[in-house]
């Protein structure tokens, strides 16, 4: 499990240096499909076991990678929602006094939200998912009322990368946590069960 954790983390630096969030997928795929010298890259390494260099391209991975967030029926067909729009149906089933605020101030966290562009992708995306939403609420009115647009901004920020532990840590130095916390012994009395519950959302399916 360590050596697992090893190598995800040196992987890292690397997906990050050659991968990135396109705009346009097909216009990606053509643009490499047309002149794939000029957008394929070569990765140089160090075979961990026998210590030999090694040399591999890297060419469509390169945005095909991170693409999976925005078209996750690439790798497994029982999913077809993108990110943009869970963070949409998210922010919807807030309440409504909130919404506003909260689509003006998405938050990026973790590694996988460091690709080059990811932000820009993200935003663009929720943006066009709002805008739908507002036009066809005009469209329904009969043009008899004009939905105020609504401000759509995506964040980076330094410690992006690591927020997810921060706010965990966070979370652990208030009183409150060890209220709603499970301890070593209730999980060894209890068994695994003891993780779909939580006293503050109840049963977790």
């Amino acid at each position: 499990m360590l050596r697992l954790i090893i190598h995800l983390s040196s992987c890292s630096p690397h997906q990050e240096r050659f991968s990135y969030v396109c705009p346009d997928l097909v216009k990606e795929l053509n643009k490499y499909d047309t002149d794939g010298s000029k957008w394929i890259k070569q990765y140089t390494g160090i075979n961990s076991i026998s210590k030999k260099e090694f040399t591999i391209d890297v060419g469509y991975e390169r945005f095909l990678g991170p693409e999976i967030f925005f078209h996750p029926e690439f790798a497994n067909p029982d999913f077809t929602q993108p990110i943009s729009e869970v963070v949409d149906e998210v922010i919807q089933n807030c309440p409504i006094d909130v919404r506003r605020p909260l689509y003006k101030n998405v938050v990026l966290s973790g590694g996988s939200t460091m690709f080059r562009d990811f932000g820009r992708r993200l935003q663009r995306d929720l943006k066009r998912s709002v805008d739908a939403r507002l036009k066809m609420s005009e469209e329904l009115s009969g043009g008899k009322l004009t939905p105020k647009p609504i401000d759509v901004q995506v964040i980076t920020h330094h410690m992006q990368r690591y927020a997810v532990w921060f706010g965990g840590s966070m979370l652990a130095s208030t009183p409150e946590f060890y209220q709603v916390c499970h301890t070593k012994k209730d999980y060894e009395e209890i068994g695994p069960s003891i993780c779909r519950h939580n006293p503050v959302f109840g049963v977790m399916s």
